[in-house]
């Protein structure tokens, strides 16, 4: 599961109780309208590969169905969700052709209009960086396992002394206390509770980690380490590129994850100021639990799966529903192929807010990272919500 949730570089631009269901549906009609649709007003839906939408959703339904715990909690799933859930885990091994009757079966589309415009999407990844669980003179960014004083605060309630504003705060004899941001964490602020997980070579290469929430660390032994997003020190989050496009340093129709990293590399001083405007700070767990296949922790809580699984606003949606995009991937600057693919809910991010906002997860590694940095598109959504049963 990642902080921001957006794409990396549209992105440098809590666990959490559900809000009534009332509230959010009332929070989401005043931002959006929902048209009812028929399928044969999705573009291409035919064409799409129903049957690898079908096992992602697959993994939705086994969590709901076991009411396991979610990592960051979203709204509560739609009631009619459970039972379609239930059909479906007694019928997993469905052909493309057989995968997309079950959904034209079991539910019904809906655009999702928001009052504010078109829809937006953005990507994310799993980024791989080298690092070693040893402080050395090569190793030396930390990052961090979360403190033991950390209360993350539930979303829509708050804490004596703290501030509406936060989402968490520090644990002290005289009660609480706001969590200290970013400049302090990484001047000791938490001194002997700040306890390095690894250690890596750039501060650039944590500041993605934090970013996206997970990674890939291939350590000095040949082995590799995975770390999940484990909580946040509620502080806001300011988008370091979106501060970089203001100050004229780079344009945002050009920026690449190469090119911005190599601007970090180069201005360590600039860069290290600049990244402390963003106050947010994530704290980690080592995924010693994850098979190398495997994706990375989402917050539904389980691994996601690469183009097909979607982050949304917790706020708005809860897991597990499907949701049909249609849009741009781009694989260039100059180059792309037509997004039309149903995919689900599985993941949330900070800066993912809207009824019409999603991040794409393309995967792990350096290639997934390049698609990711250059999605930031207007795109279509619409919602598949479950039928009631007759």
């Amino acid at each position: 599961m990642r902080h921001a949730g957006r794409a990396l570089l549209a992105c440098f631009l809590a666990w959490t109780l559900t809000m009534p269901e009332a509230e959010a549906a009332s929070r989401l009609s005043a931002q959006a309208r929902l048209e009812a649709l028929s399928f044969k007003d999705l573009a291409a839906w035919a064409e799409d590969d129903h049957a690898a939408a079908f096992k992602a959703f697959l993994r939705s339904c086994r969590a709901l169905d076991s009411s396991s715990a979610e990592l960051r909690p979203a709204q509560k799933p739609d009631r009619q969700l459970l039972p379609v859930c239930r059909v479906a885990l007694q019928q997993e091994n469905l052909s493309r052709s057989e995968a997309r009757r079950f959904f034209e079966a079991h539910f019904q589309p809906f655009a999702v209009v928001p009052h504010s415009g078109k829809g937006f999407l953005t990507g994310y990844y799993e980024p791989e960086f080298q690092g070693s669980r040893t402080l050395d003179s090569r190793y030396k960014v930390p990052l961090l396992g979360r403190p033991d004083d950390l209360v993350t605060i539930a979303q829509g309630q708050s804490l004596p002394g703290i501030d509406k504003g936060l989402q968490a705060a520090r644990r002290s004899g005289q009660g609480y206390e706001p969590y200290p941001d970013r400049a302090a964490i990484e001047d000791g602020a938490l001194g002997p509770l700040a306890k390095p997980l690894v250690y890596l070579r750039e501060p650039g290469e944590a500041f993605i980690i934090h970013v996206q929430g997970s990674s890939r660390i291939r350590l000095t032994d040949g082995s590799v380490m995975r770390v999940a997003y484990a909580g946040r020190n509620g502080r806001p989050y300011t988008s370091i590129g979106k501060v970089l496009v203001q100050r004229g340093e780079m344009d945002l129709e050009s920026m690449t994850l190469a090119k911005l990293m190599g601007w970090l590399k180069d201005n360590p001083g600039p860069a290290r100021d600049l990244m402390r405007q963003n106050q947010s700070y994530i704290f980690f767990r080592e995924a010693d639990e994850l098979a190398p296949e495997d994706g990375p922790i989402g917050g539904a809580g389980f691994p996601l799966v690469p183009g097909r699984s979607l982050a949304v606003d917790r706020g708005l949606w809860g897991y597990g529903l499907p949701f049909w995009l249609e849009g741009e991937l781009p694989f260039t600057l100059d180059r792309s192929e037509p997004l039309r693919r149903l995919m689900i809910a599985q993941d949330t991010g900070s800066a993912i807010v809207g009824p019409a906002r999603g991040d794409f997860f393309f995967g792990s590694g350096e290639e997934a990272g390049i698609r990711a940095g250059l999605l930031r598109h207007t795109t279509r959504f619409v919602v598949l919500k479950p039928k009631a049963k007759p």
